[in-house]
C-alpha cells in the first residue's frame, strides 16, 4: 500500500520559488530549512512554504511537481493566491489568445 505524498512551493530569501515533492513532508521542509537539503534552496534560505497539496501517492505527487516546475512564476503565484480564474488564463496557449483577441478585434470593426 503507498502512503500519501504533497507537492510543495517554498518562496526562497531572493524571492524565488522552488517547487518539489516528498513522502516525509515536515522532515523535508526542516531540511529546506536548515539547508540540509542540498541544491538550490541551501544558498537561499530561509524559506518560507507558501503552498501545499497532499496527492495519494509519491508517483502523482512527482508528476504534479514536474508540471509545475514548467510553469512561468505568474502561473505559480495564480495558484499560490489560489486564483484559479487567472490559473485557468495563464494556461491557455498562446496561439488560442491570439485567435480569440483576433475575433474580438473583428467584431469590434465589423459594423
Amino acid at each position: 500500500m503507498s502512503k500519501g505524498a504533497w507537492v510543495y512551493i517554498l518562496q526562497c530569501s531572493d524571492n524565488s520559488y522552488y517547487t518539489g515533492s516528498t513522502t516525509f513532508l515536515d522532515q523535508r521542509l526542516e531540511q529546506h530549512q536548515l539547508g540540509t537539503y542540498p541544491g538550490y534552496t541551501s544558498a537561499r534560505r530561509p524559506v518560507k512554504l507558501v503552498w501545499l497539496a497532499e496527492f495519494p501517492d509519491i508517483f502523482q505527487a512527482m508528476e504534479v511537481e514536474r508540471q509545475i516546475k514548467g510553469w512561468s512564476r505568474k502561473k505559480k503565484e495564480a495558484l499560490i493566491k489560489g486564483d484559479f480564474d487567472l490559473l485557468h488564463e495563464l494556461a491557455q496557449s498562446t496561439e488560442m489568445k491570439e485567435r480569440r483577441a483576433s475575433r474580438k478585434k473583428k467584431r469590434r470593426s465589423s459594423p
